[in-house]
């Protein structure tokens, strides 16, 4: 496994998403009206040369479809793309883990899965350490709790599709306990849609949490990234500005490198 380059002191990161599905990047609004947006090497290999710090893959529909995530994208990726791939969707045991680790991914994304059997956090990150495991927290808000406490989220598997009960909070508390090393935390409402993130989620999540916080869902300005890492996140992951190529990854380290501590790339802008 390649070793993971991690930014060093305060430096924030700044995270292309690519969604897998039938080996192709796709994204759509709330997990829905999925478009095309091509091969996912070729994609990632693009944001990599961009200056990007960090490449996630989701494979989104190998939960709903009970199966192990795809790994061949996985392998192709790693053999061209020198920065770290986190990759989720479809680990549900330590084996599913070290075989991604093994065909090059440097960090597991666990959701459903750690839902349903969250002792399997515990044992991932017993096996590989903590830095290799990522808790993808995808939230949902209640504002049926907004008169009495404020608002409230719900956390959602299978790709948005299953309510859980669980609170997003709580959850993501508990999933430090169990070893994650980091959480990945998406808005349902907010993604896609470009309109923003949810910021009190965002700030409420960071303000618990000792482990890094990257911020996804909403992206749609790069005051939007901005605001995101307000409210101490640590990262801010974005898919469709970058797919559209609204901003590429340079322009966006050019604009928050003014503000924050960012990883420099020369000649990454376009």
């Amino acid at each position: 496994m390649r070793a993971t380059i991690e930014p060093t002191g305060l430096t924030r990161r700044i995270i292309p998403c690519l969604d897998v599905a039938a080996g192709r990047v796709v994204k759509g609004v709330q997990f829905k009206n999925l478009t095309d947006h091509g091969d996912p090497t070729e994609a990632a290999a693009r944001y990599a040369a961009e200056g990007a710090d960090e490449i996630v893959f989701l494979d989104i529909t190998a939960a709903p479809e009970r199966r192990d995530t795809d790994l061949d994208w996985v392998r192709r990726t790693a053999e061209q793309v020198f920065i770290p791939l986190s990759v989720g969707g479809g680990v549900r045991s330590v084996d599913d883990g070290r075989k991604l680790l093994l065909a090059g991914a440097d960090k597991l994304g666990i959701n459903t899965a750690a839902v349903a059997e969250p002792e399997l956090l515990t044992r991932l990150a017993e096996r590989f350490g903590s830095q290799c495991v990522v808790l993808s927290v995808d939230a949902k808000r209640r504002e049926g709790d907004a008169a009495a406490n404020g608002p409230g989220w719900e956390v959602v598997t299978h790709g948005g599709r299953t309510p859980t009960g669980l609170d997003a909070l709580e959850w993501i508390g508990e999933g430090i306990e169990r070893g994650a090393g980091e959480i990945l935390l998406t808005s349902i409402d907010s993604d896609g849609t470009q309109a923003g993130y949810d910021l009190e989620l965002l700030r409420r999540a960071s303000a618990l949490s000792p482990v890094p916080v990257i911020a996804s869902g909403g992206a749609g300005t790069l005051e939007h990234l901005a605001d995101a890492l307000e409210t101490g996140a640590a990262a801010v992951l974005a898919a469709s500005i970058f797919h559209q190529e609204t901003y590429s990854v340079g322009a966006v380290k050019e604009y928050l490198g003014r503000r924050y501590p960012i990883r420099i790339q020369t000649g990454a802008s376009r």
